[in-house]
């Protein structure tokens, strides 16, 4: 049977995630998801087979998710409490847990695109999914 030998014996998991926004790191986050993506096409000239890739369009997408304390002491500091108008932001995501080297992803100029809540009976806590408007990401 082949074995898979451990390289530094450990992987990246959710309790390895510090996440920082607006100046702060965030405690009451339950999840994140960011991603962004570019349009390539294959250049034709002649012959059959493509003679060069051309790049177009480049977009980042992000949510992430909070309890709705943090979400609630995010919109107090807002005139209006409305998230919509807090000005672009970064996020910081940091994954550091001593048997990997650190890795830094950073949202830039972040603005929530939404501020819904939601909640149903048995809920132990309230969590809110926050869209977010993210301008590129930097995968440090």
């Amino acid at each position: 049977m082949p074995t898979t030998p451990l390289i530094n014996g450990r992987s990246w998991a959710w309790a390895d995630i510090n996440v920082s926004l607006l100046g702060r790191t965030v405690y009451g986050i339950t999840a994140i998801d960011y991603s962004d993506k570019q349009e390539i096409t294959n250049n034709y000239g002649s012959g059959a087979m493509p003679i060069s890739r051309g790049y177009g369009k480049y977009e980042a997408e992000a949510k992430i998710t909070l309890e709705a304390k943090e979400v609630d002491r995010i919109a107090a500091a807002v005139p209006g409490g409305r998230l919509q108008d807090i000005p672009p932001f970064p996020i910081t995501v940091a994954f550091v847990n001593g048997a990997n080297l650190a890795v830094t992803h950073k949202l830039m100029n972040c603005q929530f695109k939404s501020n819904k809540r939601s909640s149903k009976a048995g809920d132990a806590t309230i969590d809110v999914e926050l869209d977010l408007v993210v301008s590129h990401i930097e995968w440090n």
